[in-house]
């Protein structure tokens, strides 16, 4: 796609809205407001994403046929927002009473890992990794699947199992290189493929996807957020925790629509920093960036039962909302992975959650001070070049 992103995002949101008054009619292999939409998530522009393929939606531009892709690709927008009720909804509207092509197939299955693993169920994981594979054998890499694949490399990685992918990610590489490596495509699947180095403990691999970042900053708005908080990713990892610096990384990010990643970022900070002070901060910004999304998939519960929780179960929780798995949770406060287990579904019990979602949710709202530190084994210096 030859241009600035802005003027081909122009261009096909204008071809999307001369379809709209007799796109039901039309046969297409592919939308125009797919590719705006597609486009429009590739460089940060979430709002305009969701307006187009509203309208889509709307007008039922390519009929029932692209009816279903509309919606998947609306869904993946909800889910990096944050907002996974309402993507495990659109999700399941998508993929109701019709067979999915292959294409479609594989948004379906990066959006089931991407769900997932942001709830942390490691059994959905587990479950949905071999006909993610599949999904991915059906269909040739092309520009248009790199969400999915990256979604499904960070999936890879933390069910250790990456290497499976491998052969379909040079191919993405090699496909963005013979065009001359495009930072409108090739920024999404680098933070992908940072997000996947740090769950396989790869720094030299971390290191090469935050150069890349790095080298299309000057792209986009977009992609500077990106590499900022890419290289911010990679500092905290090291133990250079600058809580003013993450709170503007984050806030960059969910402020550029990576809601989830940006809370994320802001809990991973927060539970490697020694200074209670930097910590209670970055934990009540991770709170507020994960709030606004929760607000937006169900009301929060009435009043506070803070109280419920016991001193261990409140660290827990800290814990389980900055992201950590249960064996992550367990090396930190010395005690099993079952153990977790025990004290989430303990949780989940005191506060009459009916899932691990709203668990999650909940927990973000009603958590109170931290009252412990803790401090992660910093990874070795980035090398400058």
């Amino acid at each position: 796609m030859h241009g600035t992103p802005s003027a081909a995002l122009s261009t096909l949101v204008q071809a999307a809205a001369l379809l709209e008054p007799d796109g039901r009619a039309v046969l297409l292999p592919d939308s125009p407001a797919a590719l705006a939409a597609l486009t429009a998530v590739h460089c940060g522009e979430l709002d305009i994403a969701e307006r187009v393929l509203d309208r889509a939606l709307t007008s039922g531009i390519g009929g029932p046929l692209l009816t279903g892709r509309h919606r998947l690709l609306r869904a993946w927008i909800l889910m990096t927002r944050g907002r996974i009720a309402a993507a495990s909804e659109q999700l399941a509207e998508a993929s109701a009473g019709v067979a999915l092509g292959p294409r479609d197939l594989l948004f379906a299955a990066g959006l089931t890992m991407g769900i997932a693993r942001r709830v942390s169920d490691l059994g959905a994981l587990q479950r949905e990794w071999v006909p993610a594979l599949e999904a991915v054998v059906r269909h040739p890499v092309d520009l248009f699947t790199l969400l999915p694949l990256g979604e499904l490399a960070i999936a890879g990685a933390r069910l250790g199992d990456l290497g499976r992918l491998q052969p379909y990610l040079r191919d993405a590489h090699e496909l963005l290189g013979r065009l001359a490596d495009p930072p409108l495509w090739r920024t999404p699947l680098h933070w992908s493929g940072l997000h996947a180095a740090i769950l396989t403990d790869d720094p030299a691999a971390a290191d090469g996807h935050v150069t890349a970042l790095v080298a299309a900053a000057g792209h986009s708005r977009y992609a500077a957020v990106v590499a900022a908080a890419a290289e911010c990713w990679l500092e905290v990892l090291r133990g250079t925790v600058d809580p003013v610096r993450v709170e503007a990384a984050a806030r960059g990010l969910h402020d550029t629509g990576l809601c989830w990643d940006g809370a994320r970022l802001a809990g991973q900070a927060a539970i490697r920093t020694a200074d209670r002070r930097a910590m209670t901060t970055l934990l009540d910004c991770a709170r507020a960036l994960q709030g606004r999304s929760a607000a937006e998939d169900r009301k929060p519960a009435a009043g506070t039962v803070s109280h419920r929780l016991s001193d261990r179960e409140r660290e827990v929780a800290e814990l389980v909302v900055a992201g950590l798995t249960y064996r992550e949770i367990g090396d930190r406060l010395f005690i099993s992975a079952k153990t977790v287990e025990h004290h989430v579904a303990r949780m989940r019990s005191r506060l009459d959650c009916a899932n691990r979602t709203d668990l999650l949710a909940l927990l973000r709202t009603i958590l109170a001070e931290p009252s412990y530190t803790t401090n992660g084994q910093p990874w070795p210096r980035r090398a400058v070049n």
